[in-house]
């Protein structure tokens, strides 16, 4: 059994990352945190998804002092290009097009804060994932599915849209939204958690 030692909160409404921490059997609550996501003028994306996910972590550590609080915040990049998440069809089909038969990288910034005994800590990783090409066929059909429409890059690696991806190189549960290993290291060295 995983424990905390304290009240433990996801500034995230992510289902990935919900069932990420599940997976642990660590007990935690939901509290989404809505922070502007725009790129600020010549940010890096590292930088960008470390700035993000510490805004959403001390916007919920700002109302819970005493707890532990994590935010995390994904981007997708190719190219240069910065995708975010399909509202439409044909925004879900312009972003697999950029991504079939290419290589594109999958940032995830995370932060943990415990503002009454005034920790922050924050990490940004990043993975590399390779696309086989996509056929029409199999693209009109993911499309049509609901699969593309809340992820960055228009894809779910553990869902549907597995069967696009040739290699990953890197964390896998990072390309889901939220790198576990690292995760964990974390909360470990810290002392918010503790495998008993």
């Amino acid at each position: 059994m995983v424990t905390t030692s304290g009240r433990f909160i996801l500034a995230s409404a992510s289902p990935r990352r919900i069932e990420l921490l599940s997976l642990l059997g660590l007990r935690f609550e939901i509290m989404p945190s809505n922070v502007d996501e725009k790129f600020m003028k010549g940010e890096a994306p590292r930088d960008h998804v470390l700035r993000l996910s510490e805004e959403k972590a001390k916007t919920a550590s700002t109302l819970h002092p005493e707890a532990w609080v994590m935010g995390a915040d994904t981007i997708v990049i190719i190219n240069g290009d910065v995708l975010g998440k399909p509202r439409t069809p044909d925004e879900a089909k312009e972003m697999l097009g950029k991504l079939s038969g290419q290589i594109h990288t999958v940032f995830t910034g995370f932060t943990v804060v415990r503002k009454s005994a005034d920790i922050l800590i924050r990490d940004a990783v990043e993975s590399s994932v390779r696309f086989r090409e996509i056929p029409e066929d199999e693209m009109a059909w993911y499309i049509r599915s609901q699969e593309p429409y809340d992820k960055a890059g228009g894809y779910a690696v553990q869902g549907m849209g597995a069967f696009f991806i040739k290699e990953i190189y890197g964390s896998y549960t990072n390309v889901m939204g939220l790198p576990l290993c690292e995760v964990v290291d974390v909360l470990k060295r810290i002392g918010a958690i503790d495998f008993t």
